[in-house]
């Protein structure tokens, strides 16, 4: 598997949003959902606000492969959890690029909650 290009991680970086979609288990793509992206040099994570339980983190668990859509590039990718202990390095992160939101709603990403569904994307080929 290779990684993400320097253009890819540029203009999802640049984007707001990013619109996820899991793949079921018979290989057709859910509902996007729009959610917040952060990147860590090569590394590209999402969190779910609603933790484990969150509808989108939940879909993903059957088989860990979606789509995404940001910055105009759609990609398919790879779900990863995060085992990494860079908590406080996404909570930075997230806090930095999405500081014009304030902090209640940024607050929401950044909870134990959230923490807990760290999600790494991979491209996939």
């Amino acid at each position: 598997m290779t990684g993400w290009t320097s253009d890819e991680l540029d203009g999802i970086e640049a984007a707001d949003e990013l619109k996820i979609a899991s793949r079921r288990t018979d290989g057709r793509l859910g509902t996007p959902v729009t959610i917040w992206v952060v990147r860590l040099g090569g590394d590209l994570c999402v969190r779910s606000v609603n933790g484990r339980h969150g509808a989108w983190f939940q879909g993903i668990q059957d088989r860990h492969e979606g789509r995404i859509l940001a910055g105009g590039l759609e990609k398919d990718v790879t779900f990863v959890e995060s085992d990494e202990h860079r908590d406080e390095e996404i909570d930075s992160v997230y806090q930095r690029k999405y500081r014009r939101y304030g902090p209640n709603i940024v607050g929401s990403i950044v909870t134990a909650e959230a923490r807990s569904a760290t999600i790494k994307l991979l491209p996939r080929e």
